[in-house]
């Protein structure tokens, strides 16, 4: 059975204080929900990273990594290798967000490199994509989805999807004021789990948790996550309230 997720990427915000803070709220705030067959992930920045780890210490709240390089070591200045987030204890890592492709010129073949690396060394993979507003608009949109996923995952065997999650993000529906139905999304995730099945196979596209990213808040998370094939959500601004993050977990 595969996982129901919510995870909550906190970008580049949050102080080490205020880090320590939302993570004592959000810990109070889930006390008492049964989170069964549910995961439950935060993503602070780089900085607070190992105070998060040590602040969910025996806690149902799991800390990831919001990039990752593809190299080992090197010269290569403000990043940061697998080897140094699994020496913290992070072994998650969300990669391909439309922020990081739209302003750090991210593209297929360097996702690439990053995902095998994180697949070489055990990485769970939040993998992020999703089409732009001018291919909804031309009706575009299910094959960009569609190359997005072959440029990038499609060579890798069957079981390194063990580790993956696909995280679907309408960027015309992220803070444009447009909004994504329950059913568009529920339609891209049926869209996406038979391109799947189709490369692969229904067993290993049934097993595969998809997440969809666009603007999920608590007063439609229930509807979304309604969906058959929408297994949780990847959340931005609304994972910074813990009451709102609390409230979409409990929606799931």
């Amino acid at each position: 059975m595969r996982k129901n997720i919510v995870a909550g990427n906190w970008k580049m915000n949050n102080s080490l204080d205020q880090t320590k803070a939302l993570i004592e709220d959000l810990t109070t705030e889930l006390k008492e929900v049964q989170l069964a067959n549910t995961r439950v992930i935060i993503a602070p920045s780089f900085v607070n990273l190992q105070q998060a780890i040590q602040n969910t210490e025996n806690n149902v709240i799991e800390v990831v990594a919001q990039n990752m390089h593809y190299a080992k070591s090197g010269a290569y200045t403000g990043e940061v290798s697998a080897e140094m987030l699994t020496s913290i204890g992070v072994k998650t890592v969300i990669l391909g967000h439309s922020e990081r492709r739209a302003y750090f010129n991210e593209t297929d073949e360097s996702l690439t490199e990053k995902v095998n690396t994180a697949i070489a060394n055990n990485f769970d993979v939040i993998f992020c994509f999703g089409e732009q507003l001018k291919d909804r608009e031309s009706e575009n949109h299910f094959n960009i989805v569609e190359v997005q996923l072959k440029n990038v995952l499609f060579e890798l065997p069957a079981d390194a999807f063990k580790n993956i999650i696909l995280a679907y993000e309408p960027v015309w529906a992220i803070g444009t004021g447009k909004t994504a139905s329950a059913d568009q999304a529920q339609e891209m995730h049926l869209f996406i789990r038979n391109t799947l099945s189709k490369k692969y196979d229904a067993k290993l596209a049934e097993s595969v948790s998809i997440l969809y990213g666009g603007s999920v808040k608590p007063n439609n998370a229930e509807e979304i996550f309604s969906k058959p094939d929408v297994d949780g959500g990847l959340i931005g601004g609304a994972s910074l309230k813990a009451k709102d993050f609390s409230a979409i977990v409990k929606a799931i």
